[in-house]
């Protein structure tokens, strides 16, 4: 990462995982995703643009501390990019075998787990994409999959839009073993991770993953997926809803608990009906929205 430089985000632990979703989804020099080092996150940004970015990175984490997040601007530093074996051994030390749901487990590519029942297992390595099953979001999107499972829907196909590491995909055709995915992202990082994960996890057959950006596609789903921030959804919204197959599911995430049912009341005027608005047991901060057309 010779020309890259890290802004480093000292965190309370307790909100370290909001804090990397708050920075992925309002500093946009973060877009391409955050690592989770311990009480730090960490992203990338080109050398040129490293001063800017700490500026703004300080500015935001003034903002949070306001709020009472356990951050401060005092503690946002520079430092030189470590290199890629250092930042993917950093990986190793808190990234543990972890049960979503009833059936959903994400184990990381370095730990073993033997799969008992109706477990369906998602081997991962997210790389630099975001999405390893630990945070509110991704956990919600997954919860709300099992729901669909549980009530026997069985989806053929399925729109996983800012597709981030794969592990939605992956989770949608392992549970549905009939069902092929369309993953979709912006930024070559997640591409490259979602098709090396779906090839770890012997789904590479069922799961394709493109840049091509949605409101390109013509196809309808059964059931759409996307974990992304509030304001990409509202911009994505006619062409999620347009995607959207008639009987089909949409399960929206990546949404802070206050911006959840505004955005369900704009998704349910462009002509969704709204099953739930779920706040995550785990972290009521976040929460998902699923609409049925």
């Amino acid at each position: 990462m010779g020309d890259w430089v890290e802004v480093v985000v000292h965190v309370g632990a307790a909100d370290v995982d909001d804090i990397a979703a708050l920075i992925a989804s309002e500093i946009s020099y973060a877009s391409a995703g955050t690592e989770q080092r311990g009480d730090e996150v960490v992203f990338w940004v080109d050398r040129a643009d490293s001063a800017a970015a700490l500026i703004a990175t300080s500015e935001a984490v003034a903002r949070w501390q306001a709020n009472g997040a356990s951050v401060s601007p005092q503690r946002v530093k520079l430092s030189e990019a470590l290199p890629e074996e250092q930042w993917r051994d950093a990986w190793k030390k808190y990234f543990k075998v972890t049960r979503i749901t009833r059936q959903f487990v994400v184990v990381p590519s370095w730990e073993r787990h033997v799969a008992h029942d109706s477990e369906v297992v998602i081997d991962l390595d997210p790389g630099m994409a975001f999405g390893t099953g630990t945070h509110a979001s991704t956990r919600l999107v997954m919860e709300e999959l099992q729901e669909l499972a549980d009530a026997e829907v069985s989806p053929s196909r399925v729109l996983d839009v800012g597709c981030g590491s794969g592990i939605l995909a992956i989770a949608a055709v392992k549970r549905w073993p009939e069902a092929t995915c369309l993953a979709l992202d912006n930024d070559p990082l997640c591409i490259d991770a979602t098709l090396d994960n779906a090839s770890t996890n012997r789904v590479a057959d069922r799961i394709a993953a493109e840049l091509t950006p949605v409101g390109e596609l013509t196809e309808e789903f059964p059931l759409v997926l996307a974990n992304i921030q509030a304001h990409v959804l509202r911009a994505l919204m006619p062409a999620l809803v347009a995607r959207l197959a008639p009987g089909g599911t949409l399960i929206l995430s990546g949404l802070l608990t206050p911006q959840a049912q505004p955005l369900a009341d704009e998704f349910v005027a462009a002509g969704l009906r709204l099953v739930r608005v779920r706040p995550s047991a785990d972290d009521p901060q976040w929460s998902s929205v699923t609409l049925r057309r």
